[in-house]
This record gives structure tokens, C-alpha cells and sequence, in this order.
């Protein structure tokens, strides 16, 4: 398989694509198996596979394979990546913290957005897609664990921040995102994925009228299926899809702890 970029050949391996579109129906299957258990259709979840230290090369192989939409955690590599495969029809969303200084960058590729965990961000980012005449699809990130390691609002201070959100008009409010704890304990998990649905259908009817949460982003490679079952809409699945990364998330991210937890 060939794919040109700039008037360049890049050939891409028929195995990394078989492989990627084999782990792609391997998820989806256990998605519908998890929406089946919980009385849902597999209609009402979308896949975001995420492409943390993938190269974007593989990232070419995905395409082939059938996937037209990334997330990355950090800002710099998704912004290296959607400038490397600028020529194909992808989109792209942010999944990890996103510093105000780094908000230019954010608006100038990404779709989607799904950390907003303060009204200091929201501002710069509503100033750069003011200035570039453009919204952006936004989910509130809820720390459902307590951790101090992660970012997100903690679950009692989201009413009030959604309703200050309307003041951001190029904000498009989709919904809530959480990490859960990582726990080989499956109650503890399952128990982050439940406090955020039940934090979401509680706001829900007071919310103002420009908010949406319809869409809840939680469960990762190791608990999506858990997530599913709890009322997930979006799940973040990197190494299922694309395999173990050879060397854990320290290497990559030194200091950061499960504020990067493993997706």
C-alpha cells in the first residue's frame, strides 16, 4: 500500500495494518459484548483510538485500516502528527491537560477538546478561536478519584463551572470526562465511572440551556468494557489497538504519575 504525502511515497506494511484493523474489530467486538450486557446498542459508543509515542507513519497504517480519528494526551505530539498526515481526512482530539500557553496550538488542528477543567483555559482558548473564527467540542474533565496526581474538577465544583460556561461562546459543551483510579480492584474502578454518570444525570436538567452532556469519555484499554457497562459514550483505547508501548508511561512522561494514566 502506498500513500503520497507532499510528492513523497510512503509505503506502508501490510501487517501493521492487519493488525491494527484485527485490534480494532477484537474492541469493537468487546464493546458490543460489554453494550449487550448493559442493555445499550454498540451504536451509542465511539471508539477514540489514541496514538500516545505511535509513530505517524503507523498512524498512516490506521488510516488504511479504517480509522479517521485520533487522540493524543500531549499537545506537541498531536501537533506534529496532524501537521504529518496533514493530507489525509483525520480528525483530531486532545485528551490530556492542556496548559493556556499551548491553547494557539490546540485550535489551530483540533476538533475536539476533552480536558476543560478551569475557566482560566477556556478564556484562552475562547480568544484563539474567536481570533481564527471557529468553535471547538469541549468536555469538562471530573476527577472522580480524589487523586491529587490527576487533573479535573472535583464532582461538587462542576455545576458551577458549567454555568459559567456560557460566557465562552465558541466553547461547544458536549459533556464529561474522567480517568478512573488504576486499580486492579474492578468495584473501586467501576466506582469513578459511576460517580460521573450520576454526576452527570443530576446536572443534566439544571444545566443551562447552551450545555450539552450528552457524552461521557471514560475507560481505557485496561477498563472500557467496565466503562461501557457503566455509560460510557466515548472510550480512549491506545495499546489495545495498537499494541504495548516497549517502556512504561515514566519514561515518556518523568514525574507525571497516573495523571497520564495508561489508555
Amino acid at each position: 500500500m502506498t500513500i503520497t504525502r507532499n510528492g513523497a511515497n510512503k509505503r506502508m506494511t501490510k501487517t501493521d495494518e492487519l493488525l491494527i484493523r484485527q485490534h480494532c474489530d477484537e474492541v469493537r467486538r468487546r464493546i458490543a459484548q460489554a453494550c449487550a450486557r448493559a442493555g445499550r446498542a454498540p451504536e451509542e459508543v465511539r471508539l477514540l483510538p489514541v496514538t500516545k509515542t505511535v509513530a505517524a507513519e503507523r498512524l498512516r497504517a490506521a488510516f488504511v485500516a479504517g480509522l479517521t480519528e485520533f487522540g493524543e494526551n500531549k499537545i506537541q505530539e498531536a501537533d506534529a502528527k496532524a501537521e504529518h498526515l496533514a493530507d489525509l481526512p483525520v480528525t483530531w482530539s486532545i485528551i490530556g491537560h492542556l496548559q493556556t500557553n499551548k491553547a494557539k496550538q490546540a485550535v489551530r488542528f483540533a476538533r475536539e477538546f476533552q480536558a476543560l477543567d478551569s475557566l482560566r483555559l477556556a478564556e484562552a482558548l475562547e480568544r484563539r478561536l474567536q481570533g481564527a473564527g471557529r468553535g471547538l467540542d469541549v468536555l469538562v474533565q471530573v476527577n472522580t478519584s480524589a487523586e491529587a496526581s490527576k487533573f479535573g474538577l472535583a464532582p461538587e465544583a462542576v455545576a458551577d463551572f458549567l454555568r459559567a460556561l456560557p460566557a465562552f461562546s465558541a466553547l461547544r459543551v458536549r459533556g464529561l470526562m474522567t480517568l478512573a483510579v488504576f486499580d486492579p480492584d474492578t468495584v473501586r474502578v467501576r466506582a469513578c465511572f459511576r460517580r460521573l454518570r450520576v454526576l452527570r444525570d443530576r446536572l443534566r436538567d439544571a444545566a443551562p440551556p447552551a450545555i450539552a452532556l450528552d457524552e461521557l469519555s471514560m475507560g481505557m484499554s485496561g477498563d472500557f468494557e467496565a466503562a461501557v457497562e457503566e455509560g460510557a459514550t466515548v472510550v480512549r483505547v491506545g495499546q489495545a489497538i495498537f499494541g504495548a508501548r516497549p517502556l512504561p508511561d515514566s519514561h515518556y512522561w518523568p514525574g507525571e504519575g497516573s495523571g497520564v494514566a495508561d489508555q
